[in-house]
């Protein structure tokens, strides 16, 4: 690990007292670093709206009554790591794929420290928390992009039990190794249970004959008419706007292709082979499946090849907690031999439902239980539309572990999807008509690579206004040929007619998908689309609430 440059970091004092803050930095090694109360602020907020470091943002912290910390020290960095006979030189947390996982409980306040060894600057954001605006870690909207050679402490009160995960906002860095789960434990745990696995899925591409994800930006970047053979196109919509006009955008933290400072083929320079995708189909997902045609796919870490084994004693009731990190897959989960009860979406409780197979797209967790039969079983997750597989192994006796291509009779059962299920009534939300509906519609296409809301690319300084005390519809309008798994920072919205509370969802070709949340939590917060490839080329806006 390389030792990073000390560089003094000075700005304006946050708010409230007890907030994470940019370490001030002043000698030449990473010993001894500075995390007092001084560091950056976050970035200017346009007039009339709530900033994210503001007295409206630590009094809803202070009503959360954070509790006792839980101290985390992570360092972002440059490294190998191992598939599974494969060693891929990437960007990981240490030197874990996933990183290690962070475990606390409801009511502790979680106090991470970020150290930054990355050659370009980086950022953590906490997917499905509702936190405080200042700490969701969006570059150039709810703080400033965290330096290579700097430290920023991340301090805010965890709240509610679930399964949630953290990884960069910052350019497409979430497709490298850069991400790991985020268990917060229940107090008062109603399931009962014997184990638990967490299981984290990606597609992955970093390192692989030179590939990295920014050179994977750049080539989507250039959209179907960039020098690319246009057979094979399948149903991409070749609809949508003209990248011209957007020159004078600070995307700040979120680089466009050629839109920012970053080298779009990776520090390395590296480029690598063509992985742009053509022609993958799902019916599940309503046709066009994904984008990038990655060459592995993996569970916790590893190849189909080399899988890892959860071992367990037959009759054991085992928590599954499932997580996609994926960039541009949804993966088509089950457990050979076995059915699953989902207990939880996106870290919320559902009226326990049984199926054999789940979807999850991008960003999406689900838990289930299963009791554990007498073998070895695979659990299998198929890149949907995209014919490929990842394995990792249940074992609870003897018998040969069955090979990477296994595809258990499950997958093409009944499946169980988020609109089928119904909220907890412990966590329903109440019935009431929406103060406010703010409409999205999803444009643009692969053809010109204009992946946008109402035709609109992201500008930190647009706003769809909101304020506090609201009963907020989002009305999201799928007029592209894609689905899109649409993910609303810090709250949970739920489904129509009692459905789950979520933070991400799938919103399916040429259909429309309304949610309703309570504007409960101040500050400027992210929706975009949780396919890495279409965010960074457009698919993102902000709600900012009303000061």
């Amino acid at each position: 690990m390389r030792t990073p440059t000390r560089r003094t970091v000075l700005g304006a004092a946050l708010a409230a007292a007890g907030t994470g803050l940019l370490a001030a930095c002043s000698s030449d090694s990473m010993k001894g670093m500075d995390h007092s109360g001084t560091g950056h602020a976050a970035p200017t907020t346009p007039g009339g709206f709530v900033a994210p470091n503001g007295p409206e943002v630590a009094a809803a912290e202070a009503k959360r009554s954070p509790g006792p910390e839980r101290k985390v020290a992570l360092t972002a960095t440059e490294t190998g790591v191992d598939l599974g006979g494969r060693t891929v030189r990437t960007w990981a947390y240490g030197d874990r794929l996933p990183g290690r996982e962070v475990r606390a409980t409801a009511g502790e306040t979680l106090a991470l420290s970020l150290a930054n060894h990355l050659p370009q600057p980086t950022s953590l954001h906490w997917h499905g928390l509702a936190l405080r605006n200042d700490m969701d870690g969006v570059p150039g909207l709810t703080q400033e992009a965290v330096r290579p050679g700097v430290a920023f402490d991340y301090r805010f009160a965890l709240t509610r039990p679930g399964t949630y995960w953290f990884h960069p906002h910052s350019g497409v860095q979430q497709d490298r190794g850069l991400y790991a789960p985020l268990i917060v434990e229940d107090p008062k745990e109603p399931l009962r249970y014997d184990k638990e696995w967490v299981v984290v899925l990606d597609d992955w591409v970093d390192g692989i004959d030179g590939s990295t994800p920014d050179a994977v930006l750049a080539e989507l970047a250039k959209g179907m008419g960039g020098g690319h053979d246009m057979a094979g196109m399948g149903n991409h919509d070749m609809s949508g706007h003209d990248m011209a006009g957007m020159g004078g955008h600070d995307m700040s933290g979120h680089d466009m292709a050629g839109m920012g400072g970053h080298d779009m083929a990776g520090a390395s320079g590296a480029q690598g082979p063509s992985r742009m995708l053509m022609g993958a189909r799902s019916a599940l997902l309503g046709g066009d499946a994904g984008d990038v045609a990655y060459p592995f796919h993996l569970v916790n870490g590893r190849l189909a090849t080399a899988p890892e084994t959860f071992t367990a004693k037959p009759g054991d009731r085992i928590r599954i907690r499932l997580i996609n990190a994926g960039g541009d897959t949804a993966y088509r989960v089950a457990l050979g031999g076995h059915e699953l009860t989902v207990t939880h979406t996106d870290g919320f409780p559902v009226e326990q439902a049984t199926t054999q197979a789940l979807l999850l797209g991008m960003g999406e967790r689900y838990d289930v239980l299963v009791t554990a039969q007498d073998g070895v079983f695979p659990l299998t997750a198929l890149a949907e539309g995209k014919n490929a597989t990842a394995l990792a192994l249940l074992r609870t006796g003897g018998g040969t572990a069955p090979d990477a291509s296994v595809r258990p009779a499950e997958l093409d059962g009944r499946l169980v999807g988020a609109a089928q299920l119904k909220a907890d009534a412990s966590v329903r939300l109440p019935a009431r008509a929406p103060d406010r509906t703010v409409q999205l519609e999803l444009t643009g296409g692969m053809a010109k690579a204009d992946w946008a809301f109402n035709g609109r690319r992201y500008d930190p300084a647009q706003r769809h206004p909101v304020a506090v005390g609201e009963r907020v519809r989002l009305e999201f309008r799928n007029t592209t040929a894609m689905w899109h798994p649409v993910h609303l920072h810090g709250h949970t919205f739920a489904l129509a007619g009692d459905g789950p509370r979520k933070d991400t969802a799938i919103v399916l070709p040429g259909a429309t998908l309304a949610v309703d949340f309570d504007a409960d939590n101040p500050g400027l917060w992210m929706v975009h689309c949780h396919n890495v490839y279409h965010a960074e080329t457009g698919m993102m806006t902000v709600l900012g609430y009303r000061a």
